[in-house]
Parts: structure tokens; sequence; C-alpha cells
């Protein structure tokens, strides 16, 4: 990248020599004449067709090393810029920055062509200091040269993959405290250009990944870490890919393996199908899960699970163990319609459950970009991108695993499509990545050139697609062979693409950020004992719950007068015909409420609900009231269930007697409904129940509900008898 630069320098403005290519001299070793500053910059004038040739670039030579990259005279490459962007040019603050993005995405793909080029160190620091120019598009040059970390390249060798500080922490401090760092904004503008390294949606969530230690900036030695395990993530899979065991599953056309386990048999993989249990070998492809258990006297069987088809298919965490017992958190549990049983994928070993917990993700992740692709029909080079954005969001998942032991939260994963299903509005996400990115695919390929062209057409810039990155690397996911070089050699995409996409994800992240801080405030709030949630409860519906207590005690006519007053009303109120309008008069009372504290209490802070909490018990005393609660709900279910079987038998005339006279009773109640107007029928209703406790009709309503009482307690329940499945027991 230094030789580069000290040898592309050259001022933009000078005249290119008419002389051909072959016989043009080399450019001058000197460095670049120093540029004019800044504020001069932003206040020069939007681009001419005259001036477009003499617009003096950004002090850092970056495009002309781009343009030595390209074959292309950096002359050339500013006015391809200023020709497919012409709006960027009109704002003079951005010139500088968007030109070196520009830049940098066509070197990009320039220098990517070759399938190792992830173990290229040059390549990597070249990566690096990209995303350090865009974040000082107008540095100096020296300043550059003494302080980049292009200058004096130091290879970091990390034999213990756990963590990056294990060899010598005192050095490293040094190092980074000297080294340059790369922020968010760069990383997300510069990563994107390699398919391969990072994704547009969940570049965001890599970076939080690669700089959870360091206080959000990207040190070059972590970013070179992640692409060293990146590279051997691809290397590993590609093995897999050329080996015996992958030829054995007969995968099909433009299937793609992501994943496998079990082959090593310190880390064995079991299935368990109802209470046997088999060691094997689970794979996992862009189209389904295999696993080939190995059966002692019965050879190798292989299990096809497909992930590609609607069939109403489940996966997630659950318990296995000895026999069917639940013990052990290790295991997944698919199940779909096509299987008459679940089916428990268990995955052994010592600590927490990493392993399970990382097939868990990605299985997640084929079966997510599958319903992606049912939804919105894709087919042939539609599909295939798809299944190639997920492909490199596990192998990327992984290399981050593998180099960091990470485990991304609810809103962090580097997953594409699962991240879309989790987030907010995440199915606005992939609808603008189906309007914007897929739906142009077909239509940007049929304008494909064999080389990039600087006279492009103004509506389209190059940009790689992610399956052109994977064919790069030795992967097909086309069902045609030798199809994806022919027809994918040159990508193209119509200009503001992107920013539709950005927007859906940007307004996403909004949301996340706002659920996550709600989130946080529940935690906090989350109280421990029945007791203490019971008390919690009736201080936050203190206000209904006294309410309801002094509704309750004018019906007791305990003070005649404040009841009497209470039943006028209520009647006034039913036969004025107000009761219509009592539920929109609460939901109104409520909105004035809100409304009062929002614009009154402006600023002001929530105040804190104070709540007694019971007197504090020990385990013993918590389980006694546990086991009392679960009593009382019992009984609760024997007493209505009893109801229901009484109900049963008076409907099936088990006692004649009793079930003519209710059926008598209900005619009269049809009939009554029927004739009589709903006013009357509430006003009758209402001083039924309220008047049950008056002096004049207290003791006639203890009668009436003695004989009730005793008339029920003569109705039978029907009989019901309780018959035990034969458990058909699967021999070992």
């Amino acid at each position: 990248w230094g030789s580069w630069r000290r040898g592309c320098a050259r001022s933009p403005s000078a005249p290119s020599s008419p002389a051909s290519p072959a016989s043009r001299p080399p450019p001058s070793p000197l460095p670049p004449p120093p540029a004019p500053p800044r504020r001069q910059m932003a206040r020069a004038a939007p681009p001419t067709e005259a001036s477009r040739s003499s617009r003096p670039l950004p002090t850092r030579s970056s495009p002309a090393a781009h343009g030595t990259i390209l074959a292309v005279a950096t002359e050339n490459l500013q006015q391809s810029y200023e020709a497919d962007f012409p709006d960027n040019c009109k704002e003079p603050n951005t010139y500088a920055r968007e030109l070196l993005e520009y830049c940098c995405h066509k070197a990009l793909h320039e220098v990517t062509t070759r399938p190792d080029y992830l173990s290229d160190m040059n390549l990597r620091r070249l990566m690096f200091d990209m995303m350090l120019a865009w974040e000082n598009p107008g540095a100096e040059e020296g300043l550059l040269k003494n302080n980049s970390t292009s200058c004096n390249p130091v290879e970091i060798e990390d034999e213990d993959e756990g963590s990056i500080f294990y060899a010598n922490s005192t050095s490293l401090a040094v190092q980074v405290n000297d080294m340059k760092t790369v922020g968010l904004s760069a990383f997300t503008r510069i990563a994107p250009s390699c398919p391969i390294i990072a994704d547009l949606v969940t570049v965001h969530n890599l970076f939080d990944a690669l700089t959870c230690s360091s206080g959000g900036r990207l040190h070059y030695f972590v970013y070179d870490k992640y692409l060293k395990s990146l590279d051997r993530v691809f290397r590993s899979i590609k093995g897999v890919m050329q080996s015996s065991l992958a030829s054995s599953f007969n995968l099909d056309a433009g299937e793609c393996i992501v994943a496998i386990d079990g082959d090593k048999p310190i880390h064995p993989v079991l299935q368990h199908i109802g209470i046997s249990a088999w060691p094997g070998t689970l794979i996992l492809t862009t189209h389904a899960l295999y696993f080939q258990s190995i059966r002692v006297g019965y050879g190798d069987k292989i299990v096809k699970y497909d992930l590609a088809t609607d069939s109403n298919q489940v996966i997630k965490r659950d318990f296995t163990g000895p026999l069917g017992v639940r013990l052990f958190d290790k295991a997944v549990m698919y199940k779909s319609s096509t299987l008459t049983e679940p089916i428990y994928f268990d995955f052994p070993e010592l600590g927490s459950p990493s392993r399970r917990n990382y097939w868990l993700a990605i299985t997640r992740e084929v079966m997510q970009v599958n319903r992606f692709i049912r939804k919105f029909n894709l087919e042939d080079i539609q599909r295939a991108e798809a299944l190639s954005k997920a492909v490199l969001g596990i192998l990327r998942y992984s290399a981050v695993k593998e180099a960091f032991h990470i485990a991304p939260s609810h809103f962090k994963t580097t997953l594409t499509f699962s991240l879309a299903e989790k987030l907010p509005k995440g199915d606005m996400v992939l609808e603008a990545l189906y309007n914007n990115y897929f739906q142009l695919l077909d239509t940007s390929l049929s304008h494909l050139a064999t080389e990039p062209a600087v006279d492009k057409a103004p509506q389209t810039h190059s940009v790689p697609f992610s399956l052109y990155a994977l064919s790069r690397m030795g992967f097909n996911l086309l069902k045609r062979k030798n199809e994806t070089g022919k027809e994918i050699s040159f990508c193209a995409v119509c200009v503001g693409v992107t920013k539709s996409l950005e927007a859906a994800l940007q307004e996403s992240f909004l949301y996340s950020e706002r659920i996550e801080a709600a989130r946080a405030t529940v935690d906090q709030v989350k109280v421990e004992g029945l007791d203490a949630n019971v008390a919690l409860m009736q201080e936050i519906l203190f206000s209904f719950i006294h309410a309801g207590k002094l509704i309750y005690s004018l019906t007791k006519w305990e003070d005649p007068l404040k009841s009497f007053l209470f039943l006028a009303f209520i009647l006034y109120v039913i036969q004025s015909g107000l009761v219509s309008y009592t539920v929109p008069s609460v939901f109104i009372v409520f909105a004035v409420v809100m409304l009062w504290h929002k614009y009154s209490e402006e600023g002001k802070l929530l105040e804190v609900l104070e709540v007694r909490p019971p007197p504090a018990k020990n385990p013993v005393e918590q389980i006694l009231i546990l086991q009392e609660a679960i009593s009382k709900l019992e009984d609760t279910l024997q007493a209505v269930n009893i109801v229901l079987l009484k109900f049963r038998a008076l409907l099936f005339a088990a006692v004649p007697k009793a079930t003519e006279i209710v059926a008598v009773a209900l005619l009269v109640a049809a009939a009554v409904v029927v004739l009589m107007p709903p006013k009357h029928l509430l006003l009758m209703a209402v001083l039924e129940v309220y008047t049950r406790e008056m002096p004049l009709r207290k003791q006639h309503t203890e009668k009436f509900r003695r004989r009730i009482k005793e008339w029920w307690a003569r109705i039978p329940a029907a009989p019901v008898q309780m018959i035990r499945p034969k458990e058909d027991k699967k021999k070992i």
C-alpha cells in the first residue's frame, strides 16, 4: 500500500501525455504537491464539464494508488466518478470522502479476484489503510506516513485463539496506543465492499463484536485476526466439500456445505428419537440437515431433513438425556409436519452449551433464507444470491466465534436473515432488500461487461455481489455448472440501491435501541417471590381496588343514605340512555390524564413507585406457600369440572325432574329477553343485584340462596372414566 501510494502519487491537475501506455514513462516517485486547505475545498463550486479534468484530488494519494490497481489514469477515474454520481459532486464538503470511497470500492473489486486473497498480509493491510484514509480524507501525507499502520507493518502471532491479549499484554498495549484505529463509519462504508468480509445488513453488529473490548475503535491486529480466522473457515469448508465425506451425501447441484460436526470421536453428535440415541455426523447445507448415524452391524445410514420446503418446521433448544430423561440443556429439537415425532440432536460438552447454540443459530439462518426465497419466489440467480448471502453470514459468524468466542445478544447477531427476523420492522428490511437489490439483479445482469469501463452510463456503478464473491472463493451455488463466471463476470446495480436499504436499517436500529432500553427497565423491576409480586400488583392497582371495595360496601347497605344515592344515580344513568357512553367516557378520561401528564410534567422523571414488601420468608415457607397456592388452584379446577359435569347431567336428562325445571326456566328467560327492551332488563338486573342486602330483602335473599344450594346439591355429576394410553416403548 505504501509503495503504491509513493509510486503513484501525482498531481491530478497535470495534463496527461498523449503517448501510448507502452511508451508512457513511469510516474515520478516525488511526493504529491500540497493540496489547498479544506476551507478552500468547501467553498468550491459544483463541477462543470470544463473543470472536471482539473479538479484537485484529496491530499492523500489513495485515488492514484487505486488508479494503478485498476490500470486507469487518475483523471479518468475522477471523471468516471463524477459521471456516475453527478449529484454527489454538488456537495463539496463530502466530495473527497465519497470519491475516496468510490475508488476503494473499485480497487477492492479488482484486487479480490484471487481465491486466496484473505491470506495475503499486504492486502489485509491495504483494506485497513483504506478505512483510515476514509476517516481522514484531508489528512496531510506526512502525518499518514508517521502514524499509519502501513508504515511499519507488524505481524502479531496469536497462538492461543481464545484471546488476543494472552501473548504479551504489555507490548500489545504499547502497540495499541501507537497504532491508528478505525471507527464505525469507516468500517461500515469500506468493509461491505468485500461481501466476504462484511454485509451491509449486519456490518454494525460485526463491528460491535470486533470492538467489544476496545472501546468502539477497531485495531489492526483485531481486524487481521478476524480475517485470518475467516480464511481458516473458508479453507476448512472447502476441504470438507472436496473430501470423500461430502460425496457420500449425494448433494444436489448448487447445494453447499456450511457446517459439519460429529466427524471426530471426541466431539460426537447424538440423534435422539424416542428413547433411542445414536452417534453420528451432522452436516448442514444450504438446503437441508444430513445426519449419518453409526450403527454397529447395520452400516452407516444417512437421513435428510429438508429445510427448503414449507412444512411448518420448528427448531429450538431443548433438554435431552439417557432413556429420554430431560437432564441436560445441550440439544436442539427439530420437528415438521413430515415427521411423526420430533427429532433431537444432542451436542454433549463440558461447560456452556456453545456448540448447541452455534448449530441452533446457523440452522435457523438456513431456514430463514429459504423462507425468504419462498416468500418472494426467487429463482435461478436471485435464489443463488440469497443463499450466498446466508452462507457468507454463517462463515463470518463462525470466524468471529472461533477467533474471539463471542456470543451475540438478541439484536447483535451477524447472521443477515436471522437479524432481519429479530429486528423490529425486520420485514421492512427484507422488503427493501428484495425491492432494491434482488429485483434489480436480473435487470443489471443484462448490462454486464467483461471489463470495467470508465465511461459507463451514469445510472450504474460497480459493486460485487455475494454470489460473485463466493464463486471467486471456489463455491458454486448455481444449479447449472460453469455458469457463475460467465454470467457474473462484472456486477452493476442502480444508484440508490443501498440508500433505501440503509434507511430501513436505520429505522429498525432505532426501534431496537428503544426496545433494548425498555427491556433493561423491565429487568430492573422484576421482583422475586409470590408475596412480593402480589404486593406490587396491589400497589399498582390500588385505585381500582379501592373503588371496587367502595362499591362493594355500598351494595352491603352499611350506610343506607349513600347506598340509596348511588342506586338512584345508577338508575338515572340507565334510564337516560347514558350507559352506551360509559366505555367511551372511560377512554376519554384516560386520554385526558395521559395528555395532562405529558404537557404539564414534560421533562420530569417518573416517580418511583414505593411498595412495602411482605415479611421475608425462608425457602421452606416459600415452598409451603407455593404448595398451598397450587392446592387452591387444584380445588378451583375441581369445582369448575363438577359444575360442568352437573350441567352435562342436566343436558342429557340424568335427573328428569330437575331437567324439566331448568328447561322451563330457560324458556321463560328467552321470552323475557325477546319481549322486554334491553334498558328494562338492565334496570331489573341492577335492582336485583344491588338490593339483595337491603334490610327489607336480606332475609328472603338468604332463604332463596339456601334453597338453590340444596337443589343444586341433589343433582348428580355425570360419570367420568380416565383411560391411560398404552405407551409404545421403543427398544434400543
